[in-house]
């Protein structure tokens, strides 16, 4: 007994040291590719470097052995990897513009070619409460005439024309009773011209500009309709519309942290140390450093929270799906009991009145004669 315990118990020494053994090289692994990371300043990443892409507008991004992979001037999409949460990225790209006139009104010139320099010029009219909460829009202010609209999409989503007139409802009816503006007045109200643009950044093959019509989504195309909205949407993954980000750096770096934190996911690594790290990485290197060093928990903390509103939207979603499976399979199964109670009823008048009543008997002792009857009458 006592040989016995003595081996059970060199055995439990055995597994523990094995288990140490084993936390110390995870450990050794995860520091070794911290340090990896850091000492990459001679990347292609560092600030130096960026602003040299920016010059020659040619980028090509570089990560180490440790998991960065490279594409040069065009996006790769990762199959099979978890993506960064989409709401998470659209409030972040809100946050980066909304937070920054400057960069907004950058991002203004860039869209439009032009050269305006003051900010202050800008009114915002984001739609900060609506009676819907999914209606609220991430950008909108007025500059120079023109009533910006600006939605960020990490999905691709061909009823954005019609968002944007729900959008543009809202906005001018908010700055006709800022006016104190009566529709049904004689004299005409002046508008603020709209322009619509969506800025996307979804895994889902897209060209670098396309156009959004309202009119594709009306059912008689006969018919001239009265009423159009065309919305501009732009592919901002990274390595796509060059010049656009060579004129905003804003989005330009914008578009690496986003690639970046999708490709520390793809390392494994949990949403929160993926995020972390990302962060961390482009703080070394250059990309939305202010932003980052300034706002670096909100922005943790924003994407995390997002994170956790994704998994609860997914469960909502699954069960939605699968009471809405069950409930589909239920009402089949009425419906299917209801025409067969139907379908013997008719071959029983038709035995009646046939008088086959021997027929009829078998027939409701015998599921198998009575198929033989239903392709006889063809029931």
């Amino acid at each position: 007994m006592g040989k016995r315990a003595g081996v059970a118990v060199y055995g439990i020494r055995w597994s523990l040291l094995l288990n140490m053994e084993g936390e110390k090289v995870k450990r050794m692994q995860k520091a070794q590719k911290q340090k990896s990371l850091k000492s990459q300043e001679g990347s292609d990443f560092g600030r130096e470097a960026v602003l040299e892409r920016r010059r020659e507008r040619a980028g090509v991004l570089i990560r180490g052995a440790d998991g960065i992979r490279r594409f040069a001037g065009r996006y790769i999409k990762w199959t099979g990897y978890r993506k960064v949460r989409r709401s998470a990225k659209d409030r972040l790209f809100r946050f980066l513009f909304d937070k920054d006139r400057e960069a907004l009104l950058q991002l203004y010139n860039a869209l439009n070619g032009t050269d305006y320099r003051d900010a202050s010029a800008l009114q915002v009219v984001t739609i900060e409460s609506a009676v819907y909460v999914v209606m609220k829009n991430d950008l909108a202010f007025i500059l120079a005439g023109t009533l910006n609209l600006y939605e960020h999409q990490s999905t691709y989503n061909s009823n954005m024309p019609v968002r944007f007139l729900i959008y543009l409802a809202e906005e001018y009816q908010k700055l006709i009773e800022q006016a104190e503006s009566s529709l049904y007045g004689t004299k005409q109200i002046p508008l603020p011209t709209p322009q619509c643009v969506v800025f996307y950044n979804g895994e889902k093959q897209a060209p670098e500009e396309e156009v959004l019509r309202l009119s594709d989504a009306f059912i008689n195309r006969n018919r001239e309709a009265d009423v159009e909205l065309k919305v501009r949407m732009l592919n901002i993954n990274y390595g796509y519309n060059r010049e656009l980000m060579d004129r905003c750096h804003v989005l330009e770096e914008y578009a690496q942290f986003v690639e970046v934190s999708r490709q520390f996911m793809a390392d494994g690594l949990t949403v929160k140390e993926a995020l972390e790290q990302a962060i961390q990485y482009c703080m070394e290197h250059g990309i939305l450093y202010e932003t980052l060093r300034d706002y670096r928990a909100e922005v943790l903390g924003m994407l995390l929270e997002e994170f956790d509103v994704d998994k609860y939207e997914r469960t909502i979603r699954k069960e939605g799906m699968e009471e809405g499976i069950k409930q589909g399979i239920e009402q089949g199964i009425e419906q299917g009991q209801a025409l067969g109670v139907e379908r013997s009823n008719h071959l029983a008048r038709i035995l009646i009145e046939q008088n086959r009543v021997e027929d009829l008997k078998r027939a409701a002792f015998d599921p198998a004669y009575q198929k033989e009857l239903f392709r006889e009458f063809r029931l």
